[in-house]
């Protein structure tokens, strides 16, 4: 694996999935907010693949203007994207590859290819690949 990873709670994973499931045999999109220097997502904010295809995402810009907005204001970034894969791996295709906006996102895939959804984070530079680790956010002692 490569690079210090980023940290997304276990919440924040399980709404990613949940997000998927629902659009399924579509795949599910959305984008992945926090702190501008990127170390951690603190929101998801899942969107319509308006591409509505089992073999593709596009997020809908209309959404991505929103969240890059509520994001500004809230002194936080669109730092990256989720998006599944229905029938494969949790690996980045060559068309995520080729339309991956930017070298510093986070790439969050979800496979929906077995039973049990799988989650793994990526980042696309220059069209080079490179697995980092999900870090479990820490708990709050009110939790």
């Amino acid at each position: 694996m490569d690079g210090p990873g980023v940290v997304i709670s276990s919440a924040l994973i399980d709404e990613m999935v949940a997000h998927c499931l629902g659009c399924y045999p579509e795949e599910g999109c959305g984008l992945l907010v926090g702190p501008p220097d990127g170390s951690a997502v603190t929101r998801c904010v899942p969107t319509t693949n308006v591409a509505a295809s089992a073999k593709l995402y596009t997020v809908d810009p209309r959404a991505h203007l929103r969240a890059d907005r509520e994001a500004e204001n809230a002194g936080l970034a669109v730092i990256g994207v989720f998006h599944s894969h229905t029938h494969t791996d949790p690996y980045p295709s060559p068309t995520d590859v080729a339309q991956a906006p930017d070298p510093t996102w986070h790439y969050v895939l979800v496979s929906l290819r077995h039973e049990l959804a799988s989650v793994r984070s990526y980042r696309i530079v220059d069209g080079t690949i490179g697995e980092e680790p999900i870090l479990e956010a820490p708990r709050l002692e009110s939790e």
